[in-house]
């Protein structure tokens, strides 16, 4: 597996921040936006394409990755949309084009339309943006998470395993698995794990979801079709939503369709970024 290290930090209001950046300065920006449990380590690959014709930013979400877990710590959809409007500041991104993956959708979202961070461009894959999401089990933990975070360790780790794997749906490669897994293990990460979980609240894409007709800005939906988490039809829904927005179906690909469909994904994205210049 390719290496994965976030060089840069940034201290923000909800925690210190890991970040980096790749390819040539004085190219386009594009910053990636990661959905949860995940972290930037599933954009590693396609972030290195994009990186050959523009400036690329990764970071990790305060409490996910490489970034600052801690008790007490606000990693809401709403602190995290705050933070990213910080870091846009802090990169010194007027208007960068914005590709965001399930949370990472409604973070992105909130940005543009409560905080008024400007993009050049938004792309959304499979994100979290329309009620209701969640699945039962999500509920279920984040109604309950201060009696899953006593669970053993090893009960822990399997159930992470589990729940992170059923994110793709032809299966991930077991490194990758075993990537995607480890920030959540050991008593910082069981703890993060689910309070991530607990401060899931469908209140914050309720307080946007009726102003995606303001988007006024070059959109793509990418979903992919086999996509477990959340219904490929949710995409459909989307797209009518957001004025000229058009949605892009990716056969054979689950929730996690940078693991599942990385080619026809990051060709979706180069077509669409040149596209939107």
């Amino acid at each position: 597996m390719r290496e994965w290290q976030l060089r840069e930090t940034y201290s923000s209001t909800a925690g210190t921040v890991c970040w980096d950046s790749l390819g040539p300065p004085g190219q386009d920006p594009v910053v990636l936006l990661h959905g949860t449990p995940f972290s930037s380590y599933v954009w590693r690959d396609i972030a290195q394409a994009l990186a050959r014709d523009h400036h690329v930013f990764v970071w990790d979400m305060p409490g996910y990755g490489a970034s600052e877990k801690s008790a007490g710590q606000d990693i809401s959809l709403a602190a995290q949309s705050r933070v990213f409007t910080e870091l846009l500041e802090h990169w010194g991104l007027a208007e960068p084009a914005v590709v965001a993956h399930d949370f990472g959708g409604c973070v992105s979202l909130r940005a543009h339309l409560l905080h008024g961070a400007r993009y050049r461009a938004l792309a959304l894959v499979d994100p979290v943006a329309l009620a209701p999401w969640g699945s039962p089990f999500f509920r279920l933990v984040g109604d309950n998470a201060e009696v899953f975070e006593q669970l053993p360790p090893a009960l822990h780790q399997a159930l992470v395993r589990e729940y992170v794997s059923s994110a793709s749906s032809p299966g991930l490669h077991p490194a990758v698995l075993d990537h995607l897994v480890q920030p959540w293990l050991g008593s910082v990460g069981q703890a993060a794990f689910y309070r991530q979980i607990a401060q899931a609240d469908q209140r914050y894409t309720d307080e946007i979801q009726g102003r995606y007709g303001e988007i006024a800005l070059p959109t793509l939906v990418c979903w992919g079709q086999d996509d477990t988490w959340i219904p490929a039809e949710k995409g459909q829904e989307l797209v009518g939503r957001i004025p000229g927005a058009r949605l892009e179906p990716i056969p054979g690909a689950g929730h996690l369709v940078q693991e599942d469909a990385p080619a026809e994904l990051t060709a979706a994205l180069i077509t669409f970024l040149r596209q939107s210049r």
